[in-house]
């Protein structure tokens, strides 16, 4: 049985219409957790909303929101605010890839900025915009948990992907200022998944296996990520096994990034 650790408590999740932040989804749901799922794909969003509803019997509201524009995000973190009263845990997930390839000196611009934006700048308005209502919260001995998706390529910084690379190490960098400036009553880490079929890959394996290969990639348990990997580590994120444990990266890649 699933403990509802999560009863009473509700989890606001950026990217949440697939990948990482739908499978996030169900299992705060699973554990009691009311959610906000929020993204820019309206239709998938809205059908992601109503299957977790349907399988879980929880609230779950979908908000359609670009996370790089901050008008968007405040409208957003206000009627999250008025259909959650509790918001305890913050999955700060939404992302895009970039081509790969690509030499750091032939980014364009606006391919940079707009990676720059969704990736990183996104992740800041969205804390920016719920810690207040978090530490504002009654439990204890934790008022609310920051999740911060990072990468591997944040870590192993690649040459392939740099300005991906560039906003996961800055992400990395803002989960741990948040650990320090919101302590002690809010927790924030971040994840670092490796080679998962998601999204970011066109949720195809050869398209992962071919990054693999061109990356020359070491996945010591030899196989790739999946899902529901990740959302293990997310729901020990937000579980209170993880109470005393903030300002960390945690790596969930096979191995990838071993030093």
């Amino acid at each position: 049985m699933v403990e509802k650790f999560l009863e009473d408590k509700g989890a606001v999740i950026t990217g949440g219409a697939s990948g990482f932040g739908r499978g996030a989804a169900y299992a705060f749901a699973e554990r009691g957790a009311d959610v906000v799922l929020v993204d820019v794909n309206k239709q998938l969003l809205e059908e992601t909303a109503k299957k977790v509803a349907s399988k879980t019997g929880r609230k779950v509201v979908p908000i359609v929101c670009d996370v790089s524009n901050s008008n968007q995000v405040d409208a957003m973190a206000k009627k999250a605010g008025r259909e959650l009263d509790n918001i305890y845990i913050l999955f700060n997930n939404a992302g895009i890839g970039v081509a790969f390839g690509r030499n750091i000196c032939r980014v364009k611009e606006e391919d940079w900025d707009k990676i720059m934006s969704v990736n990183l700048k996104g992740q800041w308005l969205v804390a920016k915009a719920f810690w207040r209502k978090m530490k504002s919260n009654k439990f204890e001995p934790i008022a609310g948990k920051i999740i911060c998706n990072a990468s591997v390529a944040g870590i192993n910084l690649s040459v392939n992907i740099p300005s991906y690379s560039i906003t996961k190490a800055g992400v990395i960098a803002l989960s741990k200022i948040l650990a320090k400036t919101l302590a002690p009553k809010i927790t924030s880490n971040a994840i670092a998944p490796g080679f998962h079929v998601t999204g970011i890959y066109l949720n195809d394996e050869n398209v992962v296996n071919t990054v693999i290969t061109e990356e020359k990639a070491d996945i010591k348990l030899e196989r790739l990520g999946t899902v529901d990997d990740v959302v293990k580590l997310v729901v020990f994120l937000a579980s209170p096994g993880s109470d005393y444990i903030t300002g960390e990266v945690i790596k969930c890649d096979g191995g990838t990034a071993i030093f």
